[in-house]
């Protein structure tokens, strides 16, 4: 099946005539990269491996989690593209050059044979000095008298690019053409410079104050890493996101390209496309290509992607899928603060003719997820889980590991199930509450006590962030995508905050603060205060007189919400936490 990969795709089929390939656009190769590494670093090593580990859905829905394994058997490469030729004096970066014979087009017109092949010599030299030397007498005889830098044998090449643990680099030759024009290189990455930048932008970190920088430098590198499609993982991985940042800073037109031997995912960086809104151009697109299995019970999309040829193994339901992401900036007053990165566009490709479709939802399907927590609860999910990076959970089949994978995948999706709607959260809410509170698993519970109350606690925590989120809309007077008036607005935020008063007996600080965010958005609003709340009762309407009682019983309730965060700062510190 690999081998006629593509095979039928438009331009890529042309590869089958001896014509020299010659693109000269970032699009063009990037649509060419996309077919050759598909092809021989997903597609190859999934009819070649025994047992080949699948991506599952969830590991391409943000937060990503960190790696279970490290796959010493699969392909793994990292790869920068420029369009425009490189200047190795000037570049940022170290590599081993490769040179085109058309750079070197005035000396061809004067001995052409003797300079091409001086070139090709040189080219094979300098590959070979990196190149283990396993593979020495097979790479000679592939390319003794071939020009390894032309994309016409980049195909042959790519098992061999894929044994050097550095990147290969691929850029406009002389005549404007892209071929491969180095290997061996190291990406930069200035880690620490871009941590600390980026955290006191955010306002996490403050000049000098170490115990500030401490206490939040997780969740920034977190953040950070994710809004470049990763989680906190390899070197590589971490060096191609931060070389991505600063090529993007210099206004290059790249490509950084990694996959990884632990995620099987091809992750792609790029400048946004045009037509990016301006507050998004500041970050690189983020793009994953995986090999994922479509779920079962999604049996109308199925049987649409079998009739149209779409399975790369139909028996699995196994399809190439490609995920665009779009970034968030850091909002310190959204409940959702740590919420980097969300799916903008999912894309499964055809392994035969490159057709796309989109508009399908793979990966974040709600009912696939209800689906999933009905099989954690009865003991049925079979999916290995990483719990805390500390435990690999293979099953289900104990209560202990049902309340462990159940804490995971409250944490995985907690910011999808704060925007769920009204009726699926409801089904969500009756399979918890039908495991959690079941009298028949008291004695269970009673045994793991500190796992139900840390499942609990996240359970909680989604709770009052979606009332919360309630209130992010009723702050601009907005409830259930309607326009609603003062009053209604003060009616329905002095009712969730008394519904919150009594829940926070599971404390959240971060939500508190939050509510008191809001709350004082709220009753500092300039309207507000110059029309109902600054004027003597007998100068307004019964409506107005309403509204200032309203506005009163919020600054009460909010005076509430300050006490009882004090108290709890104050119990913290005495207890020395």
């Amino acid at each position: 099946m690999w081998k006629k990969a593509f095979s039928q795709a438009p331009g890529y089929q042309r590869k089958g005539r001896k014509t020299r390939i010659r693109l000269k656009t970032l699009e063009a190769l990037k649509e060419f990269i996309d077919y050759e590494h598909i092809k021989h670093c997903l597609m190859r090593p999934y009819f070649e491996v025994q047992d080949y580990p699948l991506v599952e859905a969830r590991e391409l829905l943000p937060s990503f989690e960190v790696d279970l394994y490290e796959h010493k058997n699969l392909p793994g490469f990292s790869m920068v593209a420029f369009e425009r030729q490189l200047n190795s004096f000037q570049e940022i970066f170290q590599f081993d050059a490769l040179h085109s014979p058309s750079d070197w087009e005035e000396m061809l017109i004067q001995d052409s044979c003797s300079v091409a092949e001086n070139v090709r010599s040189t080219n094979l030299r300098t590959f070979l000095s990196r190149l283990p030397k396993r593979y020495h007498q097979d790479f000679l005889g592939k390319f003794e008298s071939k020009d390894i830098c032309a994309l016409g044998n980049y195909d042959r090449m790519l098992p061999f690019l894929l044994e050097l643990e550095r990147a290969h680099v691929l850029a406009q030759d002389s005549s404007g053409e892209f071929t491969l024009q180095g290997m061996y290189a190291s990406l930069p990455s200035n880690l620490d410079s871009e941590l600390k930048q980026f955290g006191l932008k955010i306002g996490k970190f403050k000049p000098g104050n170490n115990l500030l920088y401490e206490c939040n430098r997780l969740f920034v590198y977190q953040f950070m890493m994710e809004l470049h499609g990763f989680p906190i993982v390899s070197e590589r991985r971490t060096s191609s996101a931060m070389f991505a940042i600063r090529l993007l800073r210099q206004h290059e037109r790249f490509i950084v390209r990694v996959l990884g031997q632990s995620d099987r995912t091809i992750t792609t960086l790029m400048p946004p496309p045009k037509g990016t809104p301006r507050r998004s151009v500041k970050y690189p697109r983020v793009e994953k290509i995986a090999l994922t299995q479509v779920n079962e019970n999604q049996k109308e999309l199925v049987e649409v992607l079998k009739d149209q040829g779409f399975f790369i193994d139909p028996k699995k339901r196994v399809v190439i899928l490609r995920v665009t992401y779009q970034q968030h900036d850091y909002n310190a007053r959204n409940v959702r603060e740590d919420r980097a990165l969300s799916v903008l566009k999912q894309e499964i490709i055809h392994p035969i003719t490159g057709r796309i479709i989109e508009g399908l939802n793979i990966i974040q399907n709600v009912r696939n997820m209800i689906l999933r927590l009905n099989d954690i609860v009865r003991g049925e999910y079979r999916i290995p889980v990483n719990y805390k990076r500390q435990e690999l959970i293979e099953s289900t089949e104990t209560h202990e590991h049902r309340l462990k994978v159940l804490y995971v995948w409250l944490s995985k999706h907690m910011h999808r199930i704060v925007d769920y709607s009204d009726d699926y959260y409801s089904q969500l809410v009756r399979v918890l509450d039908a495991y959690l509170l079941s009298p028949e698993h008291y004695d269970v519970f009673n045994e793991y006590h500190d796992l139900h109350q840390e499942v609990w606690s996240r359970y909680s925590q989604i709770q009052q962030a979606r009332k919360i989120r309630v209130l992010e809309e009723l702050r601009s007077r907005k409830y259930k995508g309607e326009t609603i008036s003062y009053k209604r607005s003060l009616e329905l935020t002095a009712e969730i905050l008394n519904d919150l008063k009594f829940e926070i007996v599971n404390y959240f600080d971060k939500l508190v603060v939050k509510i008191l965010i809001i709350g004082n958005d709220v009753v500092s609003d300039a309207y507000l205060l110059r029309t109902y709340v600054r004027n003597e009762d007998k100068d307004l309407s019964p409506y107005g007189r309403e509204v200032k009682k309203l506005y009163q019983q919020l600054v009460m309730l909010l005076d509430e919400f300050r006490a009882i965060r004090k108290s709890r700062i104050s119990s913290q510190s005495g207890s020395g936490q």
